[in-house]
């Protein structure tokens, strides 16, 4: 065989080889594409990978928030349904027991067993027995919260998609993308501020809309999974016989 025959034959056997691992290669000489197959925000700085999160979640018509948050109030356990006119869940408190929010448009409910409206009644003190039965009329039922009460800001503020979004989203700090992994069984991006611990952490979706979809406050403050973005649900006013009405101001006397 000629010199140039063997080089032909060399150059078609390599030709062949390298067709032959495309499948399990990206290709001869070339590395795999991480950014493959996904919505291309890893190409992006983590600044801009996170402003297209926050655009994406603003503009969602509905979202579901489960986990922990700690404030000035204390830590509280959030599992809330939430769209632009309103929200429905429940929230726990440490120590101060568990309630369930309902909000349609500017109209609020709250709803909470007996013992939860005795502990109110004494702000802590052990309750009477006098406390005990007036508690028990309010026991399961809707209570509508005056808009002048002082209670009505602080309880909307959770069954209002903006404003959650707005504060769990919130982040201080130099921005990095420093971790890739999966969330709900959805590819993400790890976007920190302040290295994480100072700033806080979000983990935006890789696949489809870039929503958020999970929070790491900054320094171990909690954690909160987002879901069912663009979920539809209904949000409809208890009724009457459900409802309890006192007014301008809660009480259960």
């Amino acid at each position: 065989m000629t010199g140039r025959a063997r080089a032909g034959r060399t150059a078609t056997l390599a030709g062949t080889v390298c067709l032959g691992l495309t499948a399990l290669l990206t290709g001869c000489g070339q590395e795999e594409d991480p950014d493959e197959g996904t919505n291309g925000l890893g190409k992006l700085s983590p600044a801009k990978a996170e402003m297209k999160a926050r655009k994406a979640a603003e503009s969602a018509s509905a979202v579901r928030l489960t986990g922990n948050v700690e404030s000035k109030g204390g830590t509280h356990r959030l599992e809330m349904r939430l769209t632009g006119n309103g929200g429905m869940g429940q929230v726990s408190t440490k120590g101060g027991g568990t309630f369930e929010l309902l909000r349609v448009g500017q109209d609020l409910y709250l709803k909470a067993g007996g013992d939860f409206w005795a502990r109110q009644a004494k702000s802590g003190a052990k309750p009477t027995e006098a406390d005990l039965r007036a508690a028990g009329k309010l026991d399961g039922k809707y209570v509508k919260v005056p808009r002048g009460d002082p209670a009505y800001k602080q309880l909307r503020g959770f069954t209002d998609k903006r404003v959650l979004l707005d504060g769990l989203l919130a982040m201080d700090g130099k921005r990095a993308a420093d971790e890739r992994g999966e969330v709900g069984g959805l590819e993400t991006l790890r976007v920190t501020a302040g290295e994480g611990a100072s700033g806080g952490s979000v983990h935006v979706s890789l696949n489809g809309t870039p929503y958020p979809l999970q929070v790491e406050r900054a320094g171990g403050r909690g954690k909160v999974e987002l879901t069912d973005w663009n979920k539809k649900f209904t949000l409809r006013a208890p009724k009457k016989e459900h409802t309890v009405d006192y007014g301008k101001q809660i009480t259960a006397d």
